[in-house]
């Protein structure tokens, strides 16, 4: 991870900036100290942003301003840090990595003293993806409490670091099959890791994204100023917090999904490089992350609305949702009123086509309820007509039976088939939503 530039050459400009931190910083939290760190932050965006052609900051320094944003209480440093560290990153791309793979030391065991390591490893990132889950009832509480707010810029920043070092690697697998770089990513490093285990942290990821988009949409706070200390400064601090959280929290769900979404396209490259023989042995096997999802979703249908809710990618949402109403569709030959074969329930057009039989349509409702059918419809129907229209369906997909006015058709006469299988069913408004569009798109191409 180390950058081609040249570090500072005798180390006076760090030695200048670091005499900013007196040696109690890290220890102590006092108003003074706030100011020193204050000024700390200041003088390396002076020295490395500010100035021209200016060389990197070291590792030590960067490690200061990532130490600051791990356990500083105060909004300012907080917020201060957390831009410091994005604007450092951009300028000087790659030039370190917050994220430590030794096995010498773990969490409870850096401490020193008062002071903390200014790296994270994997049982810390772990650790911080279970603690989003708890923000929804930290911000609620009667006290300021920053520590959600922080937790949140500390885990976009470290989902930043992860993008910046697998993006440009993935990419070079893809056009060079370089699979020994992409091996050495972080994101890879992180899921391979003894420390923890994988499947957990994809079942915790799914289920922060989905307790941070309810919250997201619904960011009602009540947090009051600590009646300790001073009433002004808090009062503004109060507002200040309730004003950045909810905008924060989706950033956040957001960050969440990104690295979702890294994980699953580490899991395709991998899967490329296994068939291609150019993984060994020490690359091991793990549970495709879509799998892990679609298993957690059948488990749990009640996170079913939040994560497609908060999906935000067309065409994953589209082959996800196709993947998770195969499951429940009966495994006969359907013959259909436009072909003589049988429905393909692997493309959206073929799972419609399944709804089209009042039988199958019965069979899927006793399985998954006729609420959760529309909802996935609605949301596939969602994605589906988001994606451009050369690239909404994968080859597969590219018939008749999957143009947009046999869609829009088959769309209608699946949630005809739904309220005939249930009489007692209402259209839910999404649904009815979803009916709108297509009988809109209907009538255009009429």
């Amino acid at each position: 991870m180390g950058s081609k530039r040249k570090r500072v050459g005798d180390g006076g400009m760090e030695e200048n900036t670091m005499a900013i931190l007196d040696t109690y910083c890290f220890s102590k939290s006092t108003q003074h100290i706030a100011d020193d760190r204050l000024s700390f932050l200041e003088a390396v965006r002076s020295g490395f942003l500010v100035t021209e052609n200016a060389s990197v900051p070291t590792n030590k320094m960067y490690k200061a301003i990532f130490q600051i944003l791990k356990v500083e209480n105060s909004l300012d440093l907080i917020m201060t840090s957390y831009q410091l560290l994005l604007e450092l990153d951009k300028h000087f791309p790659q030039a370190w990595s917050p994220f430590s793979f030794g096995t010498d030391a773990t969490s409870s065991e850096k401490q020193d003293h008062g002071k903390v390591s200014g790296s994270f490893d994997v049982t810390d990132f772990h650790l911080l993806i279970e603690d989003l889950s708890k923000v929804p009832d930290e911000a609620n509480t009667e006290i300021l409490n920053l520590q959600p707010l922080r937790n949140m810029l500390l885990f976009q920043y470290l989902v930043n670091v992860i993008e910046g070092d697998f993006v440009p690697r993935n990419l070079a697998f893809t056009e060079h099959s370089d699979w020994n770089n992409l091996r050495e990513s972080l994101l890879n490093m992180i899921l391979v890791s003894r420390k923890i285990t994988y499947k957990t942290l994809v079942k915790d990821c799914l289920s922060t994204m989905c307790e941070l988009s309810q919250y997201s949409r619904d960011c009602s706070h009540d947090t009051r100023p600590d009646e300790t200390g001073s009433t002004e400064i808090t009062e503004k601090c109060r507002t200040a917090l309730a004003i950045a959280l909810p905008g924060v929290v989706k950033s956040t769900c957001a960050a969440v999904q990104k690295l979702l979404l890294m994980i699953i396209e580490l899991d395709s490259s991998k899967k490329e490089a296994d068939l291609e023989g150019w993984t060994t042995r020490a690359d091991g096997t793990r549970t495709p992350a879509t799998e892990i999802i679609l298993d957690e979703l059948s488990y749990d249908k009640n996170i079913l609305f939040p994560f497609f809710q908060a999906l935000d990618k067309p065409k994953l949402k589209l082959d996800m949702i196709v993947q998770y109403l195969k499951k429940y569709i009966p495994k006969t030959s359907i013959r259909t009123r436009r072909s003589n074969g049988s429905t393909d329930d692997s493309t959206f057009g073929g799972v419609l086509n399944s709804f089209s039989n009042g039988n199958n349509t019965k069979s899927i409702i006793k399985k998954i309820s006729s609420e959760v059918a529309q909802l996935l419809l609605a949301h596939a129907f969602q994605a589906y007509i988001l994606l451009p229209s050369q690239h909404s369906t994968e080859s597969k997909e590219d018939t008749a039976e999957n143009s947009r006015p046999n869609i829009c058709k088959d769309m209608i006469s699946a949630f005809t088939c739904l309220k005939k299988a249930d009489k007692h069913t209402e259209i839910q408004p999404f649904g009815k939503e979803a009916l709108f569009t297509a009988a809109i798109m209907l009538s255009r191409n009429s």
